[in-house]
């Protein structure tokens, strides 16, 4: 049997290019294995990292803002009459009359009231009688000294009787002196049986009637009657010592009563208690009101905005941005390479949204707005804006906003 050498070749040919076909797909196969792994791979890498990136809090950051939102001081106060005389009597007895009612108007020296007091009329009758008695003792005495001191040269009587004389005329010359003082002092005493005003002004208050019983020179219990001088007012105002230095003896206020709502009266800053009460925590201040109307009444409440004077602006921050917790009150700044860093505040003035800080605090510092719960001093952050994209309005863009 022949055999033909092309058929011999051509097999070992074919083998060839299959083993090569083979070594190709076992590479492609490879290939696309290793493919996918590092697809996978790099997804599972992309996916921590995006997983990573979420777990870090995003948080606004805004500048503490240094502009006085508010370069006044609004505060409570109190007026007052710039003279006031609580009017007591000074003898007892009982009210005989009165003629001023309360808001009459009155001038110094006018009698509004009178006083019965039987047993002072009394003690100033006998006193007098008293006074009379003396007085003849006394020229008795002097007398009986003038004839004895006569008879001296003729030796009837003796020195010691003219010193005993002399004596006797001493002392009856220092009971006259002791009884007329006391004669004295009660009608002057009795001349308080008619209540007298003071200075002009107004009666604010009566609290007796004809027929009451005065008990006199106490100084206890309701005045009988109450005389105020209201032409000019006092307004008292408690301070808090924070404030005490931005507000200036002879500063000028601003003030408004519930009685006139779309009226305001000018006052100025008088005197200063410069001390600071312990329980509040405020210094009293005192302004000066001019009312030569009469349109305000004292003993009215009143508002009182007063001018501060201040050689820095304040500091402002969001009040969200407060952090209230057992470390006290704190806020939260971003470092410069966006970490947690928790700062303790005092707070000057609450003005609502924003709140006006003492200390704790720098102008370039960046402060969260809202801080998430959660967080600790070092924390990883990512600030999801600038200081400058979140700085509150100023006045005039308010003003336009309104507009």
């Amino acid at each position: 049997m022949s055999t033909d050498p092309k058929q011999v070749d051509a097999k070992p040919v074919s083998l060839r290019k299959l083993g090569l076909v083979g070594v190709v797909g076992l590479c492609a196969a490879g290939a696309i294995v290793v493919t996918g792994i590092m697809a996978r791979a790099k997804t599972d890498s992309e996916l921590r990292s995006w997983t990573e990136a979420q777990a870090i809090p995003s948080v606004a950051v805004a500048n503490a803002d240094p502009r006085a939102l508010n370069a006044t001081l609004d505060l409570p106060g109190r007026l007052e009459a710039y003279t006031r005389a609580p009017i007591f009597a000074r003898v007892s007895g009982y009210l005989k009359e009165w003629s001023a009612d309360i808001g009459a108007q009155v001038k110094a020296g006018q009698v509004i009231a009178e006083i019965e007091a039987p047993d002072l009329d009394q003690q100033l009758l006998q006193a007098r009688a008293d006074l009379a008695s003396q007085q003849s003792s006394a020229r008795l005495s002097e007398a009986t000294l003038t004839r004895r001191k006569s008879l001296v040269a003729s030796n009837f009587v003796s020195a010691q009787e003219i010193d005993e004389r002399s004596a006797d005329l001493a002392n009856k010359k220092a009971a006259v002196n002791s009884g007329t003082a006391n004669v004295e002092r009660l009608e002057a005493l009795a001349g308080y049986k008619k209540i007298t005003v003071p200075f002009d002004g107004v009666v604010t208050q009566r609290n007796t009637d004809v027929g009451a019983l005065i008990s006199g020179g106490t100084g206890t219990g309701l005045a009988m009657f109450v005389i105020s001088d209201i032409r000019k007012l006092r307004v008292y105002v408690d301070v808090p010592q924070s404030y005490v230095p931005a507000i200036r003896i002879g500063a000028k206020a601003i003030i408004s009563v519930p009685d006139y709502p779309n009226r305001t009266f000018p006052a100025t800053v008088e005197a200063s208690s410069q001390s600071v009460d312990v329980g509040s925590g405020t210094t009293r201040m005192q302004l000066v009101l001019d009312n030569p109307k009469g349109e305000l009444m004292p003993g009215g409440y009143a508002n009182v905005k007063m001018s501060l004077i201040r050689d820095s602006a304040p500091l402002h921050i969001p009040a969200g941005a407060l952090i209230f917790s057992k470390d006290g009150l704190r806020v939260a700044t971003v470092t410069a390479d966006d970490r947690i860093l928790f700062k303790p505040v005092t707070i000057a003035r609450d003005l609502g949204r924003d709140i006006e800080i003492g200390s704790g605090i720098a102008p370039d510092d960046r402060i969260v707005t809202a801080p998430p719960d959660g967080l600790n001093d070092g924390d990883q952050v990512r600030v999801s804006n600038t200081a400058k994209d979140t700085k509150p309005a100023t006045a005039s863009e308010k003003q336009d906003v309104k507009g």
